[in-house]
């Protein structure tokens, strides 16, 4: 047993010298990692602005759709008529909600001083 022991003692401090050979003649080099989609938390905020408010208009107007459809196969029926002005009506006033939204975006970053022309263009986003 005490053989058997020695034996594997020698064999894994062989084994342990000989990688340690192997690791020393290995050359690491750096490893370049691309940039990020986005330069900066201003490009960030520009896509996520876009996207909500083009995501905001295409809900209203397919709600919209929804309600006229709605009214259109309705038949007459008062309580279904009612139930279709109700969407319509609501899509209106979400629509409006949303280019509320729009200006007060446009006056806030007037009054802090952004340039509006490029407020969105695809100025920091790097390909």
């Amino acid at each position: 047993m005490k053989k058997r022991i020695k034996s594997l003692a020698v064999t894994a401090a062989a084994l342990a010298a000989s990688t340690n050979l192997a690791f020393a003649a290995i050359e690491f080099t750096p490893i370049d990692t691309p940039g990020g989609f986005f330069t900066d938390i201003g490009a960030l905020i520009n896509k996520g602005l876009r996207f909500v408010l083009v995501l905001g208009a295409l809900l209203v107007f397919m709600y919209l759709i929804w309600g006229g459809i709605e009214w259109i196969t309705s038949g007459g029926d008062k309580g279904k008529t009612e139930s279709a002005r109700n969407k319509i009506t609501a899509a209106i006033v979400g629509l409006i909600v949303l280019a509320s939204a729009w200006a007060v975006l446009l006056l806030v970053l007037g009054f802090l001083g952004t340039d509006l022309s490029t407020l969105f263009q695809d100025a920091g986003v790097s390909n």
